[in-house]
């Protein structure tokens, strides 16, 4: 970065939130950046890169300060990364629309994870407020908006590693196979009998244990992805501790 002076505000960044810093600025895990009497600390956290979700405890020239402190020329400000596990809020979680994946197996594992394909960011902000849900996103332009009270950027490619993250991050009490993986509604136990009728004759045949959707209705059985998702429930858990 160009154009440095001696009154530069410097932010270093921890190893495990560097990815969020400009390429140029990742080796060195700092960002410096011009004073500004009017930035707080938390001006300066969102101006390196970094949601305000993804930070601990904040450093100014080596004291503990709150992110409504304010750096003086040629400070130095350091972040350091939240405490885990992390309480999750009353209301449970709250995906966005890229994250339907992993709300289905948040849901398999019996937590209350909301999700839909047609909210808009602004819909999501004033949703995870409104019921007291954490927002669980890969997108940190949307955890850098004033509104999210609890938040956090999902870490992970793929499913499988975006639920670790969100298990290593809130450490959640779990209860497989009680929630339907198609809406988060309560899934309970029902008699054969009362489900017969919806059943194809196959599945009549094969098996006698059923559970129902309190919400939707939607049926469920220990069918032909039993196992996998046995095995889903135990590395969950083992992670969870």
């Amino acid at each position: 970065m160009t154009g440095h002076t001696a009154g530069d505000v410097t932010v270093v960044v921890p190893p495990a939130l560097r990815f969020l810093l400009p390429a140029r600025d990742r080796a060195g895990g700092a960002r410096r950046l011009r004073f500004d009497p009017d930035a707080t600390l938390g001006h300066l956290v969102r101006a390196a890169g970094v949601p305000p979700t993804e930070v601990g405890t904040l450093w100014l020239d080596g004291e503990p300060a709150p992110p409504s402190a304010r750096a003086g020329p040629g400070s130095s400000v350091v972040i350091g990364e939240p405490p885990r596990p992390q309480v999750t809020p009353p209301g449970g979680y709250l995906l966005d629309v890229g994250l339907g994946t992993l709300a289905r197996r948040l849901r398999l594992l019996g937590l209350d994870a909301t999700w839909s394909n047609r909210a808009d960011d602004a819909d999501l902000v004033a949703r995870a407020g409104a019921e007291e849900r954490v927002l669980l996103t890969q997108d940190r332009g949307l955890l850098m908006r004033a509104a999210v009270t609890h938040g956090a950027l999902v870490r992970g490619a793929g499913a499988a590693a975006q639920l670790s993250d969100v298990l290593d991050r809130f450490a959640p009490p779990l209860a497989p196979l009680t929630r339907c993986t198609a809406c988060g509604g309560v899934v309970e136990p029902v008699p054969k009998a009362e489900v017969a009728a919806l059943l194809e004759p196959g599945t009549r045949r094969s098996y006698d244990e059923f559970a129902r959707c309190t919400a939707c209705g939607h049926v469920y059985w220990r069918g032909a992805h039993a196992g996998r998702i046995d095995e889903l429930v135990r590395t969950a858990r083992g992670r969870s501790g």
